[in-house]
Formats: C-alpha cells, structure tokens, sequence
C-alpha cells in the first residue's frame, strides 16, 4: 500500500530538486568573502553598493561581507588579522608595510587610476599649481605632509617657503580666509565649500608628479594563493557594478538614501557630486581596476620622491586578465 506524502517532506525535496536543476547559479554555491572598505560610506564606493544590491557577487557565488571604514580602521591591519579577504588601501601605506615592515602584501587592482587628492582652494583667491603655493599656508593632514613635501621637491619649490599647518578635514578655515589651501578629496570638499557660500577651486596632485593610484586593492600572499578564483569573481562583480554606477553617476544616489547612505549626516546631492566627480578617475580604457605597466612605473617613482622603495613584484595584474 502506498504510503501518505508527507506535505512538509515533499516541499522540501522539491525545493532541493529545483535549486540543483534550474535556480540561477548564485543558488548554488556561496564563498563567505569579505572586503574592508577604505572609509565610511559615501559615493568612493558606489560601485559596491550597486553590485551587492544588484547581486552581482551573488551571481559569481559570492557570499559578500561588507566592512566600512573610518578614521579608525587600517585596512592593511583587518586583512592581517583575517577578518577580510581583501582591502582597499592607499599604496604609499601598503607598500612602505611591505617594504619597511616585510609585510606579505600583493596589490592586484586599483580603484583609481588617478588619485583624487588635491589642493583645493577658494576660486576668489585660486591656487592653480605647486608654484603657488609659496608663501602660502596650506592645511594638511598630518599623516599626508610627507606627501605634500614630495610634491613641492618634485616641483622644484623650496619647503620653507610654504607653511603647511594641520588640517583636520573641515574647510571652514579655508572658507574664513584663516588659510590659502587644504588638502583634501577634490571629489567631495568643493560641494561642502559651496554649500557654505563659497566656490572652490583645485588640482589633483597626480597632475603634478605624485601619480599614485587610490584606493588600491590589496591581499594577502597567502589569500592570492588560496582563494584566486573567488578574487577573480570579485574583480568581476565589483567592475560590472562601477561600470553600471558610473554609466549614469546621478541614478542612484538616492536609492541609498535610507540604506547605504543612512546615517551619514550628508545629503543625497553631495554624493552625486561625488559620484559625478570621481567618474574620470576611475575609468580607464582597460576596464575598472587596470594597472598598466607605465602607470606602476609612475607609481613607484612618485613613492620613491616620498623616500619608499617599493618593486614591481608588489604588483600583480594577472587577475585582471582572468575578469
């Protein structure tokens, strides 16, 4: 005699069934993956944003984490002590670990093809290039002066003839009058400038000789090694989300306003701006992430003027040719 079914038991052998036989193929598999951002969320990191609400890493069998960042985080430290797979970091940081501190470190993308730091000051009283800047008085980040004294060697300007003085990422002083100059996200500060009465104006120190990528993605030897194709995979998501965000930089913003961008303390419109801004320093001809040969060149030679010694080992592109 045949026995009852058993309601229960038959929905879930045909849930089982369906997911092997015709689910899409993020059903079928999920790596636990993590990635340490390199800062709080706003607009640097958009692309992300989409491909997670997009389920772009689900669809390469990704199970993605997503960590924020802040003034606190080191992202170097977070892939070290094993809570993330991957980091976005700063070269000049990454490689004076490797170099300096024997750190087993592989930069294998960068975000940024152009760094968006910059001298930004106020267009009533413009500062246009290094030269400028003499007997001036620029606000900089403590952790960012040893930059801007490469950038004045590299130009040619004497150090004492420029009074940097600390910066603590607030342009109010700027717009005040109290200072010439800060250094600061060109991508982001001028909207804060404007929406206190003022119009800013800035350069990018890439176009002065101190060409460093940002953001730059950044693994362990030892995750390259053992989880090469879920990095890959997320080469892969992460490009099709910059792609798909900076393809319209203004669509979508404000679908993050009560999610990604809650919280933050800044409006949709100045992450537009941001995202707007931040387009022609990320794309590149060979897709999001490229590091071209002449580009690492410059790289090492702009750390060089910054007295870190870095190789062209501490790079490795041969995953961007697996996206």
């Amino acid at each position: 005699m045949a026995q009852p079914i058993n309601r229960r038991t038959f929905l879930q052998s045909t849930a089982a069934a369906a997911t092997v036989a015709g689910l899409p193929r993020h059903a079928l598999a999920t790596s636990p993956f993590a990635m340490q951002a390199s800062w709080i969320n706003d607009a640097e990191f958009a692309g992300y944003f989409l491909a997670i609400d997009k389920g772009y890493y689900d669809q390469e069998r990704l199970n993605l984490t997503y960590l924020s960042g802040g003034p606190d985080v080191i992202p170097e430290s977070t892939i070290i002590a094993g809570r993330a797979d991957l980091a976005l970091t700063t070269p000049d940081t990454t490689i004076r670990a490797i170099s300096q501190q024997g750190a087993k470190f592989k930069i294998i993308g960068a975000q940024y093809q152009k760094n968006p730091i910059g001298v930004v000051s106020l267009k009533k009283n413009p500062i246009s290039a290094p030269s400028d800047l003499v007997g001036k008085t620029i606000a900089v980040p403590p952790v960012n002066t040893v930059t801007v004294e490469a950038l004045l060697n590299l130009n040619g300007i004497d150090r004492n003839a420029v009074n940097i003085v600390p910066y603590a990422y607030d342009p109010t002083p700027l717009v005040r009058g109290e200072i010439d100059a800060s250094l600061d996200f060109t991508t982001n500060v001028p909207y804060t400038i404007s929406q206190m009465g003022e119009e800013a104006h800035s350069f990018l120190l890439f176009d002065y000789g101190v060409t460093l990528f940002n953001d730059t993605v950044v693994v362990t030897e030892e995750t390259l090694a053992s989880k090469r194709a879920e990095l890959v995979a997320w080469l892969r998501a992460s490009r099709k989300g910059w792609d798909e965000n900076l393809a319209d930089p203004t669509a979508y913003p404000p679908q993050w306003e009560g999610s990604w961008f809650k919280g933050t303390g800044r409006t949709i419109e100045n992450e537009i701006f941001f995202n707007k801004a931040q387009k022609d320093l990320i794309v590149s001809p060979n897709g999001v992430y490229s590091m071209s040969e002449t580009a690492i060149e410059q790289n090492l030679e702009a750390l060089k003027a910054i007295g870190i010694n870095g190789t062209r080992d501490m790079f490795d592109t041969t995953l961007l040719e697996e996206i």
